[in-house]
């Protein structure tokens, strides 16, 4: 394959397979949507708690980070389209299963099928891939793909909130299952990704065993994963929750999954904005500033319960937390060679992912104990500062470390 300009790996086809992953993830992610938009009905039906319908999507969650390493070294043996084919009829599968209508039949549906199977080998494994077709603009394009997650937060829930209306929610499920199986058509037009350019005389990338802001590797990957968990147990509490949480303070099922729609399309929206920073200054210090508006965001949630005012906390939560995910993936390509991307982008991603699934299972448990959502949403601020404490320190070590190098060479 030809480079489109001397020094670099990206080209026209790079776009491309971005795109086509765009549209994959978009099928992928709408299927945790269906038990946050069903949450109050399928509590009802299954006569439960809610906090065991939230496990569900807790489990996909979980699913997804723990299949994302296995998956992504298998990727790298039999090839992405057969990876993400298993994927996409695991999850075919477990959306049957989970329609089922019984405790068990969800949770080894969503965790497994979904989660495991599905999601664990469509998402990890495409975000390394794509990262693999870019150098300049890895941030960008690592942006673009995951706004898959909120484009089908957009399309999914109003329609997903109309289905279950009029055909009831195992019908819906059922339905998607069938939905999810046209990402295998899509498959055949992806393509191999480039190997990585020869580092040139000026420069070398991440060197094996290299330290990390001064810190072992695998010390500096233990932080990252530390702070993954910690932001994303507050990032799922509304991308779980907000449908039921608009329900409970008396705002309509429509217009909660119409808030959940606009909340996720700021994010898709500022996603652009993140990746393009995270180019700019670094996938660290995109995180950083990412965190920082998605605490002052969720704090806000404490503030009214006012329609209008959910409304616009919801989209500037959207416009804070959405860039932060993708940012770990474009960190460890800045800090770690290619080769090794293939399991510690899942990695991070498996405590990313074990944070919304924690997070969305204990705020559904404190709203059983005490009715209300306001103990998970300020809980939720603590552990976005503890993500901010474990970020700053890894910025702090890496500045100085650039100015040391900068005082020995000048």
């Amino acid at each position: 394959m030809q480079h489109a300009a001397a020094g670099t790996i990206e080209s026209r086809r790079s776009w491309h397979a971005a795109l086509l992953t765009l549209g994959i993830l978009t099928l992928s992610f709408g299927s945790p949507l269906l038990a946050v938009v069903g949450l109050r009905d399928m509590q009802a039906a299954l006569h439960t708690d809610r906090s065991v319908v939230a496990l569900a999507s807790a489990l996909v969650w979980i699913g997804n980070g723990l299949g994302g390493i296995p998956m992504g070294w298998l990727a790298d043996r039999i090839g992405i389209r057969r990876t993400v084919a298993l994927g996409a009829v695991s999850m075919a599968a477990g959306m049957a299963l989970s329609s089922l209508g019984s405790v068990w039949a969800l949770y080894v549906g969503h965790g497994l099928l979904v989660g495991f199977f599905g999601n664990g080998a469509i998402y990890a494994p495409l975000i390394v891939y794509v990262s693999r077709w870019f150098d300049r603009r890895r941030g960008t394009a690592l942006a673009l793909i995951s706004s898959g997650q909120y484009i089908a937060g957009v399309i999914w829930p109003s329609a997903l909130e109309v289905g279950m209306n009029r055909f009831g929610w195992q019908t819906v499920m059922l339905a998607y299952g069938g939905i999810v199986l046209a990402i295998l058509p899509l498959l055949t037009l992806l393509r191999p990704a480039p190997e990585p350019l020869a580092a040139g005389p000026g420069y070398a990338g991440p060197r094996a065993g290299e330290r990390v802001a001064g810190l072992r590797p695998n010390i500096a990957l233990a932080l990252l994963c530390l702070a993954g968990f910690c932001c994303c147990v507050p990032m799922s509490i509304p991308s779980s929750h907000l449908v039921a949480f608009c329900g409970d303070v008396g705002i309509s099922p429509g217009h909660g999954a119409a808030m959940l729609s606009v909340m996720l399309g700021c994010a898709f929206v500022s996603r652009q904005f993140w990746g393009a920073f995270a180019d700019r200054f670094g996938g660290l210090r995109t995180v950083m500033a990412g965190s920082t508006l998605q605490m002052l965001a969720i704090a806000a949630f404490l503030l009214t319960q006012n329609e209008v005012g959910l409304f616009a906390i919801a989209s500037a939560f959207g416009l804070g937390f959405s860039g932060i995910i993708p940012s770990y993936a474009v960190t460890i390509r800045d800090l770690y060679p290619s080769r090794e991307a293939s399991w510690r982008i899942p990695t991070v991603l498996l405590f990313a992912m074990s944070g919304m699934a924690f997070g969305s299972w204990f705020a559904g448990r404190l709203y059983d104990l005490f009715l209300s959502y306001r103990l998970a949403f300020g809980l939720g601020v603590l552990f976005n500062l503890a993500n901010l404490a474990v970020i700053l320190f890894l910025v702090s070590r890496m500045v100085r470390r650039q100015r040391l190098v900068v005082a020995v060479v000048s």
